[in-house]
């Protein structure tokens, strides 16, 4: 039980035995090499047991009368000083006299209480009282570090929570005017700065004609329980190639490939959208040697869509909301085929990330059934 306690005790103060031990040792034989002098261990463990309770006697005094709340606290450490040095002097004077006449001190020249011996005791005392000075100041410190820290974390959380609301009362009125606005409107507008910006600022104008394409197709969307011709998807597919191609301006590596013809098939809106959109979120689809490749494959049997692209260490963290975002999709995709579909997501030794779909095909004029 005693052993745990000193194992408890020592966790909760190993940096001051550390510091201690540290400061001793190096005292001690700094003493030595440049004066000579070599005290005993007994003269040794003494003067330091008296040196640091004077180092937390002080500590404990001055914190106590910082934290007071008499009005003029800070004048009372004078006081306090002059009585720890008389003290000490009181106290030093004596612990000599026993050890020199008991174990020695090691030294020369005989022990006299006189003008040099209480100003070297004085000095001492000064020396460690400005020490601990230090170590109250350097606590303190830290501590309004911590409460300053802890205040700004506060104040950074009801910053955001409030930021939250806003952003749910700006959406809410978003909402609102998007559905008082005439979808007409909004598109001539559009229209008219597409061929304003045409002659001027071509890139300008592209980006703002595949935008306009996209929120076109994102108001007739159909419901998430209806299937849309796959050609359209693969429309929004390109725009949106398009656009992150003019915003970088043309730095990523991304192949869109289709083989056979997809006129006719029908597919659940917003699944291939997805899968792109999180090879951009997720992927890094400007790498060098490894494009990023969305394959769309009908052989008139099956359908295939793969899309290949390499992780992006920095969102590495962020792969788990991906698996949930794909664990969705393989949900909608057994709500329309059952049966009939496999759905698969992995990464392979050269840290590729792959999904794969393969789904059968009845009717392709009639949709996926």
């Amino acid at each position: 039980m005693n052993i745990h306690k000193i194992k408890n005790w020592y966790n909760r103060n190993n940096i001051h035995v550390k510091a201690w031990a540290f400061f001793i040792i190096y005292e001690v034989f700094i003493t030595g090499l440049i004066f000579g002098i070599w005290s005993t261990f007994g003269n040794h463990v003494f003067h330091y047991a008296l040196n640091i309770s004077l180092f937390y006697l002080h500590a404990y005094g001055i914190q106590k009368i910082l934290n007071s709340n008499l009005r003029f606290n800070i004048w009372l450490i004078i006081p306090f000083v002059l009585l720890e040095l008389v003290a000490y002097l009181a106290l030093a004077y004596p612990i000599d006299y026993l050890i020199a006449k008991t174990i020695g001190t090691g030294f020369k020249t005989a022990l006299v209480f006189n003008k040099v011996y209480v100003l070297r005791a004085l000095w001492r005392a000064l020396y460690f009282i400005g020490f601990s000075t230090g170590y109250v100041f350097l606590l303190n410190s830290i501590q309004e570090r911590r409460r300053v820290q802890k205040l700004e974390r506060q104040n950074l959380v009801n910053t955001i929570e409030k930021q939250a609301l806003e952003n749910d009362l700006v959406q809410s009125q978003n909402n609102f005017l998007r559905s008082q606005i005439n979808p007409h409107f909004l598109f001539n507008t559009l229209n008219f700065i597409y061929n304003d910006a045409r002659k001027k600022a071509p890139l300008a104008a592209d980006a703002i004609m595949n935008l306009s394409e996209m929120m076109r197709y994102a108001l007739k969307r159909p419901e998430a329980s209806e299937l849309v011709p796959l050609s359209e998807e693969v429309e929004q597919i390109e725009h949106l190639i398009n656009l992150h191609k003019l915003r970088t301006a043309n730095t990523i590596n991304f192949n869109l490939e289709i083989e056979g013809d997809l006129f006719g098939i029908r597919f659940p809106p917003l699944i291939l959208l997805t899968l792109v959109e999180n090879m951009f979120k997720h992927g890094n689809i400007a790498h060098s040697t490894q494009p990023s490749i969305v394959h769309i494959n009908y052989d008139k049997t099956s359908l295939s869509i793969t899309t290949i692209n390499m992780i992006n260490e920095v969102k590495k963290k962020e792969l788990e909301s991906h698996h949930v975002g794909l664990e969705n999709i393989d949900k909608r995709l057994n709500n329309f085929f059952k049966d009939k579909y496999s759905f698969k997501f992995y990464k392979d030794d050269i840290n590729r990330y792959f999904t794969e779909i393969k789904v059968e095909i009845d009717n392709p004029l009639a949709g996926l059934n």
